[in-house]
């Protein structure tokens, strides 16, 4: 099942287990149990810590397992076989049911373990969902720290009949008690925040103790961790807060263009890039969203108000807030959005198979997505606002080569159309003839460019009519003492090496405004 190499890997993670690790499997004769079992025998074979116990009960999620050890009460089981993405998943709830510690701050740790009150979570993912790991791991862990909170992770691809019962439509996607809880990439903080309805307020009065900054960053992306370092190796004052951090890089799948690394994936490379943060001293304050920038009056701070009340001061602020998915903004897109509209090929594009859907977008996003997704689904109708796509020509060879793709260009969208509970078709106008033309269809994915996140700044920043914050050559803004870097600025090309290195200038220019505006208060007081 598991080749030589990631055996060994494997065996050698294993060897930090220091409890009995008890995996009970429900199997019955079909492949996947098959494919099941032999995961498992491979796996008790690695280490002697692993004991593996077949039960053939009568249940809806089979195949399924559970991981527990002697003498604790823990409920965490995979209902499908945990690959593809989800293999670190397994790996790592191997490791803290076998009793290695997480890496988890230890204040949000006791907070899992204080949460009071009975959870039942059910998440479902697919294996090529590159954002479900995150949430599946978050609860797996919740689940091995607090015995009243359980969870199963669930493959909706081998549980296909679940998925449509229950109307999921993207992943992941999480139940609670029964009930819709969220959908969408969630750490444990988020997690926590969602259920502990005291941990907003506790949050914010933290925030408002903190001291002011040298260096105040906004936003965890590229640029703000690139401008984070800088800012920290200056041995200032230096702070981030960050709706979450890795900003766009968790929702990138491959990235082959990073120098110097051939290959990585959005997620590894936003872990990374938090784990090289923290080996300085910055304080970074997670989940936090601004909403309000106010100039430095006479104290000489610039103050970061916060949606959950707080505020935050720096003597210099760097904005990185990054961009996020452009929508269609047509009737019914946010009605049926995780309905049947979605924004992530990968991620939810198994939960279509053998469905018909549309991709919104000619360029490379859309192009490249319509060929994924022409590998799962029944059929794909690709739908490009322009008189033709935009995408690289290697790419519309491959498109054009495909059996099951309609490309239809000089269209502009006009309406999604459901049932009230999801998505059956959309609405377009033929740009050339003004006529209005209906395609059925069970998913839409919108490929269609970003938005800047600067809405916030209105009025207080100088924007560009595409809403970009304008910067000059040193990343300095409109506002003095606030600098900006990355995709939410008028610099071009939108890449994450670009992004990193305007982070970076932004900090040293941040630190070169410190300097220079500092200086003269000092002559004063050697006066």
């Amino acid at each position: 099942m598991l080749d030589t190499d990631l055996k060994e890997q494997l065996k050698a993670y294993l060897e930090r287990v220091t409890r009995p690790i008890e995996i009970k499997a429900n199997l019955d004769d079909s492949e996947a149990s098959q494919e099941m079992r032999s995961l498992l025998q491979d796996l008790a074979l690695l280490s002697d810590q692993i004991h593996v116990q077949e039960t053939h009960e009568a249940d809806e999620r089979t195949p399924s397992f559970t991981l527990g050890t002697p003498g604790q009460d823990i409920h965490l089981r995979f209902a499908g076989i945990p690959l593809g993405h989800e293999f670190t998943s397994l790996v790592l709830a191997l490791l803290q049911v076998g009793g290695h510690p997480s890496k988890l701050a230890q204040d949000v740790i006791e907070q899992v373990k204080g949460l009071d009150g009975d959870y039942v979570f059910e998440t479902y993912f697919s294996l090529s969902c590159q954002n479900c790991p995150d949430v599946v791991q978050a609860l797996n862990l919740m689940a091995v720290l607090n015995p009243r909170i359980r969870h199963v992770a669930i493959d909706g691809a081998l549980f296909q009949d679940e998925v449509e019962q229950r109307q999921v439509m993207s992943v992941p996607k999480v139940f609670l008690n029964g009930e819709d809880f969220a959908s969408g990439r969630m750490g444990v903080e988020e997690i926590l925040a969602r259920i502990d309805t005291n941990a907003g307020a506790r949050d914010a009065e933290k925030i408002r103790a903190k001291a002011p900054y040298d260096v105040l960053v906004v936003g965890g992306g590229p640029a703000g961790a690139a401008a984070a370092i800088y800012a920290a190796r200056k041995g200032i004052r230096t702070g981030v807060a960050a709706e979450r951090f890795g900003g766009q890089v968790l929702d990138t799948m491959g990235i082959e263009n990073f120098i110097s690394v051939k290959e990585t994936e959005g997620p590894k490379l936003a872990a990374a890039l938090e784990e090289h943060v923290r080996q300085y001293d910055v304080d970074i304050m997670n989940l936090q969203r601004a909403e309000k920038l106010i100039p430095a009056g006479a104290d000489g701070l610039v103050e970061v108000q916060l949606a959950n009340g707080a505020s935050l001061k720096s003597k210099t602020v760097v904005l990185s807030t990054g961009a996020r998915w452009r929508q269609m903004n047509v009737p019914g897109e946010d009605e049926y959005r995780n309905k049947g509209v979605a924004y992530c090929p990968h991620c939810d594009g198994p939960l279509f198979k053998g469905k018909r859907v549309a991709v919104i977008g000619g360029g490379n996003s859309g192009v490249e997505a319509a060929i994924d997704l022409a590998g799962i689904v029944a059929h794909v109708t690709l739908i490009e606002f322009d008189a033709k796509l935009r995408a690289d020509e290697v790419l519309q060879r491959k498109l054009r080569s495909l059996p099951n793709v309609k490309i239809i260009v000089s269209a502009q969208t006009t309406e999604v159309s459901g049932d009230g509970q999801k998505v059956t078709g959309l609405v377009y106008k033929d740009r050339v003839s003004g006529e209005s033309h209906t395609v059925e269809l069970e998913g839409i994915f919108v490929q269609i460019g970003l938005l800047p996140n600067s809405e916030w700044l209105k009025g207080t920043v100088a924007l560009s009519p595409r809403g970009e914050i304008e910067v000059d050559a040193h990343g300095r803004t409109s506002v003095p003492g606030v600098f900006a870097a990355g995709d939410v600025t008028t610099v071009p090309y939108k890449q994450i090496v670009i992004a990193l290195g305007e982070g970076s200038k932004a900090a040293l220019s941040a630190f070169d405004h410190l300097i220079r505006t500092s200086a003269p208060e000092a002559e004063r007081k050697a006066a």
